[in-house]
């Protein structure tokens, strides 16, 4: 998930108060009317088509695939009943319980193909098609080489998909919990036309809730109790409610009245109520960096980026302790290298990615060393002064205080640099970074499912979201052998992993920065909510108010 959707959309819930005769006990019935969570949003939902969104926040609860995020990042069951891999690790087949469409029909094995197929089409510009990558023919289909008839899936029945893949893929399982690889039933968009996904009522639903009152722009909607999911007895909830709300402020001031029981706070009130016993913390896979552009157009600017000194003193120069605790005060956390922390653990020893991933003296505050790394970089370019300009997007809470902070400390512990700031709207920092039209790029990056290599494919030579162009043979060799030879070796495709990460981190191919925290206040009836770091974030089936 690149910065673009970084935004995670915040949470509010309400226990209502329903009507009832003094002393006498309260019916099943009417337990059942304050079961409403009520949540907000940070923005309108661009889309509610899974092909074409670009995320799954909370989308996630209406529709389903073969499998569930649940707690901690697993896979759980979903509209597979069972799903089994061969031993080459090619071909996955999957046996589809009795489940049913929000309207009744049945969900057969051709809607998953169907699916899968207008997913990775050119035409449908899915972007997230990048994630088919690794099923037969995927890559040449969305190339536009292969017709789609050509991937590597089909229905052996009504109730068998059969996937094959060009090579194995360790991490599938999980990647099938995201709602891209869910069903579409392809007799209701032929039915709807142009009109599928405008609103609500023009769309089917797998999951344990269905959407109602989205209208395409609504600011309101509301997510109901799917009667046809086929593990609906699990499902307490009979309604959630969404309402966008513009600031931090006014959803405090909601929350404080009793009409949010959940939201998202800015800085300067996770300052003043962290103390608060409603107070509650949702970390998250986010690990925001400065993008180094290794081809930028100036050329004392593109030596000095392609100087591991210069990169290594722009990382030590900076007080990532200061910045997380005294500029943002938000709970963010400090990086120990690209990929983010309690994301994957060693099959070996249970240990996070991110304490074997981390090299000593890459991401610690020296300013003196900081001083000599530029200094010896700087005469191994031949040049004693640096002009460089900081990419930024304005449009988050964190972005001037980070910018002007870099600033300030670089022009501050490093001899003969300059620094000037761009701080533009997101989507034209995004097309300017997109472009190569940048020295520094504050980016980021959030996991799309539970493995390393949700970061670690970035970096690779020739790769999309590879913006500065970073290449390192060395570390492009140990992920190709992590996603091949090893792909079926828990333990040896881990050590690839780590092992790459390492030379990454070693060279500051980028510098991170830090790893996002959200902060919230939640009523305390609240209970249940599964809450993940990567993928899927807000899981509600088993939520409920008490």
């Amino acid at each position: 998930m690149n910065d673009k959707k970084k935004k995670l959309f915040a949470a509010s819930i309400m226990l209502l108060i329903g009507a009832g005769l003094a002393g006498c006990a309260k019916s099943s019935d009417d337990a059942s009317q304050k079961q409403v969570l009520k949540l907000s949003a940070s923005a309108p939902l661009d889309t509610i088509d899974i092909s074409k969104a670009t995320g799954y926040g909370q989308t996630g609860n209406i529709f389903e695939s073969f499998y569930r995020l649940g707690k901690d990042g697993k896979a759980t069951p979903g509209l597979a009943k069972s799903g089994k891999v061969s031993k080459d690790g090619l071909t996955w087949t999957f046996k589809l319980r009795n489940a049913k469409w929000s309207n009744g029909d049945k969900i057969t094995a051709d809607d998953f193909v169907y699916s899968w197929r207008r997913s990775i089409d050119p035409k449908t510009e899915s972007p997230y098609a990048y994630l088919f990558s690794g099923v037969k023919n995927a890559d040449e289909i969305a190339a536009g080489k292969l017709s789609t008839d050509k991937l590597g899936i089909k229905a052996l029945d009504k109730n068998t998909v059969q996937v094959e893949l060009d090579k194995p893929i360790a991490y599938f399982k999980v990647l099938l919990a995201y709602p891209l690889f869910g069903p579409q039933n392809q007799k209701f968009i032929e039915k709807y036309g142009k009109k599928y996904a405008t609103r609500s009522k023009y769309m089917v639903y797998s999951g344990p809730f269905k959407m109602t009152d989205w209208n395409g722009t609504s600011d309101k909607w509301n997510f109901v109790k799917n009667d046809q999911y086929w593990d609906r007895g699990s499902v307490k909830l009979k309604k959630i409610t969404y309402k966008v709300v513009g600031n931090t402020n006014t959803g405090y001031q909601l929350y404080s009245q009793d009409k949010l029981d959940m939201t998202p706070l800015s800085n300067q009130q996770v300052k003043s109520l962290k103390n608060n016993p409603e107070f509650k913390q949702y970390p998250y896979s986010y690990v925001s960096y400065l993008s180094y552009n290794f081809q930028a157009k100036d050329p004392t600017v593109k030596k000095a980026l392609n100087n591991r000194n210069v990169r290594l003193g722009l990382s030590l120069a900076l007080d990532r302790k200061v910045l997380i605790n005294k500029v943002f005060g938000d709970g963010s956390s400090l990086p120990t290298g690209f990929v983010a922390r309690d994301l994957a653990h060693d099959p070996k020893n249970g240990d996070d990615f991110a304490k074997e991933q981390a090299v000593s003296g890459t991401v610690s505050h020296n300013e003196e060393k900081a001083r000599k790394y530029f200094e010896k970089g700087m005469k191994e370019i031949g040049a004693s002064k640096l002009t460089m300009t900081i990419l930024a997007a304005n449009d988050n809470a964190n972005s001037g205080p980070l910018t002007q902070y870099l600033q300030s400390q670089y022009t501050k512990v490093l001899p003969g640099i300059k620094i000037n700031l761009a701080s533009i709207p997101g989507k034209s920092a995004l097309d300017r970074a997109q472009r190569g039209d940048y020295d520094i790029y504050v980016s980021g990056w959030g996991g799309d499912f539970n493995d390393p290599i949700t970061f670690l494919q970035i970096p690779l030579t020739g790769t999309s979201y590879n913006y500065g162009k970073y290449s390192n043979p060395q570390y492009d060799a140990l992920i190709k052998k992590a996603e091949g030879e090893d792909a079926n070796n828990e333990e040896k495709r881990w050590q690839d992993l780590v092992s790459a990460a390492r030379i990454f981190n070693a060279d500051q191919g980028v510098t991170p920065i830090y790893q996002q925290t959200t902060a919230y206040m939640q009523k305390k009836s609240v209970k249940g909510i599964i809450h993940n770091t990567a993928g899927t974030q807000w899981n509600y089936k088993y939520a409920y108010i008490k």
